[in-house]
């Protein structure tokens, strides 16, 4: 037991549990804890320009570090509210992102008397998209708040927490007893159902494994490998899923996405389903969505999440890397034939290929483009732009956490503030985000937070000049009667310079030199890529044969 501050309890609390980057505003219900971080060399504290990229930079680097070492900090009521956003994106994608966010005085909490910054059961706001949540207005339970938010991201499916703590809190000095760090609590799968999914597995025709983003936050990229190996069964994945086992890899099928993708062909053949930490969202759709009699199989660390879209033969809840070892385990008890020849998996590709070819070969050159330059272990952030989405059917990625979506959320305006916490998390590797105009333009204030701490992100901006996906939808949808997608954009390399950062200006057909030059500049670096309007995956109709 030690007298600290209120404040100095947080830190030293974060400090425990291995928090290694905070990110966040300072405001004057917090200014207590800006000044426990003075002095202290454990923590790294980045002050951003909008609470929404702070947690957008939080998610960032705990996903790409696969472990919650980073925290958002920021004010009550508007702050709060303008990180909403960041902490939805990271409920939908599975993050386990801590938010410390102040209040007013313990005394006057959710009196309505106007104090600055004040909201009403401000926790009510952020209920729906946290896992857990509490206010602590007793220095001496910070250190069991802390451990409880720290816990609970550490057990089950990993979402963000949030804690609210008032300024006469932090202020206040007691004897303060820390916490030990939370553990990881992994839960493992009943045998009996273990049992019954291999010999289900054994037993199909033609087996298919279904991989989310889940296998990839279980750590489980290696399990799912050998047991894809034991079994020789063909693995797709979502676009979240992309990363879990490599793209290059001899049983890899594709991805699905909005109905598109190698998934499609390979799903309606499938007897048996194998899903891993997914909830087979709207995504699924069209022949990627699942349709009687096929049987599922359905591996999830959440139980509510399981059977929800489509109902499970056989429902496991579990961990993913758990359930994984299970199965392997046991697998060798089964003769495992190729049930997919490697003729009919041959066509797949070649059918898929030629259907991506038809409908977007301008994005297909630039992704691949980008795929030639960049490292193997590059981590590619691609925003909710055109070359973002068909970034989801191109772009191979080979190593886990390289690879970064906003999931179902769907954050236009993430991938910037995301891309410089990744960059953080993982300094010696290239960070590359595939922005659109008008995506970019939501937090580019963080060119500023770049330069000043040399986060050197190379952010490419496609410039089509609207909100894309919207515009075509008008165009489609709407008989072309256009009205209120249409953007008026800077010069996007003088904006880059203005901040002190370095701009180029590209076309779809120098990709490759101005990526290279962006990458020997080791600088903030935006690229500025004019575009044509061109249909999303979205905004396509799904085949149906």
């Amino acid at each position: 037991m030690v007298k600290m501050r209120g404040a100095e309890a947080v830190v030293s609390s974060l400090q425990k549990e291995g928090i290694e980057c905070v990110f966040g505003l300072p405001g004057v219900q917090i200014m207590q804890l800006y000044d426990a971080f003075h002095g202290q060399e454990d923590i790294r504290l980045i002050t951003t320009r909008h609470e929404q990229a702070a947690a957008y930079m939080a998610d960032g680097y705990v996903r790409t570090q696969n472990a919650p070492t980073a925290a958002a900090l920021v004010v009550p009521g508007p702050g709060l509210q303008n990180a909403s956003a960041g902490i939805g994106t990271a409920f939908a994608c599975s993050s386990p992102v801590l938010t410390l966010a102040g209040q007013i005085d313990t005394a006057v909490i959710d009196k309505g008397f106007g104090h600055i910054h004040e909201i009403e059961n401000q926790l009510d706001v952020i209920r729906p998209i946290v896992k857990w949540c509490d206010q602590v207005t007793l220095p001496q339970n910070i250190p069991t708040a802390i451990h409880t938010a720290m816990t609970e991201m550490k057990s089950g499916r990993p979402q963000p927490t949030v804690i609210e703590i008032p300024p006469d809190t932090l202020a206040a000095e007691e004897d303060i007893t820390l916490s030990p760090p939370a553990q990881y609590h992994r839960q493992v799968p009943e045998p009996e159902s273990i049992i019954k999914a291999v010999k289900l597995l054994a037993e199909a025709k033609q087996p298919l494994i279904w991989v989310g983003g889940g296998v990839l936050r279980s750590g489980a990229s290696q399990e799912l490998q050998q047991l894809a190996e034991a079994t020789n069964i063909p693995v797709v994945t979502t676009p979240e899923g992309k990363g879990a086992i490599r793209e290059d890899h001899r049983l890899f099928g594709g991805v699905g996405y909005f109905g598109h993708g190698p998934a499609s062909w390979y799903t309606p053949k499938a007897d048996v389903i194998l899903a891993i930490g997914t909830r087979f969202t709207d995504q699924m759709r069209g022949l990627t969505a699942l349709k009687p009699p096929q049987q599922l199989i359905h591996i999830d660390a959440d139980a509510g999440v399981i059977g929800r879209n489509y109902p499970a033969k056989i429902a496991i809840t579990a961990d993913a890397k758990e359930a994984l070892l299970a199965l392997q385990a046991i697998s060798g008890q089964h003769h495992w034939q190729e049930k997919w020849t490697p003729q009919e998996r041959q066509i797949i590709t070649e059918e898929s290929d030629a259907w991506l070819n038809e409908h977007a070969p301008l994005q297909r050159k630039i992704i691949q483009d980008i795929q030639t330059v960049v490292d193997e272990n590059a981590i590619i952030v691609p925003g909710l732009t055109n070359v973002g989405y068909w970034s989801h059917l191109y772009y191979k990625v080979l190593h886990p956490y390289c690879y970064h979506t906003p999931s179902y959320y769907g954050t236009l305006g993430y991938a910037f503030p995301f891309a410089l916490g990744a960059k953080l998390a993982a300094p010696n590797q290239q960070v590359i985000c595939l922005s659109g105009d008008g995506g970019f333009a939501y937090c580019l204030s963080e060119l500023a937070t770049a330069v000043q701490h040399a986060i050197n992100v190379i952010a490419m901006v496609f410039v089509d000049d609207v909100f894309g996906a919207s515009n075509v939808d008008q165009q489609i949808r709407f008989n072309n009667r256009i009205i209120g997608t249409e953007l008026h954009n800077p010069d996007f390399v003088k904006l880059a310079k203005a901040f002190g950062a370095r701009g180029l200006k590209a076309t779809p057909d120098t990709i490759q030199t101005s990526l290279n030059e962006a990458i020997s500049y080791n600088q903030p670096t935006i690229i500025e890529v004019k575009m044509p309007v061109l249909p999303s995956p979205a905004r396509i109709t799904p085949r149906t044969a």
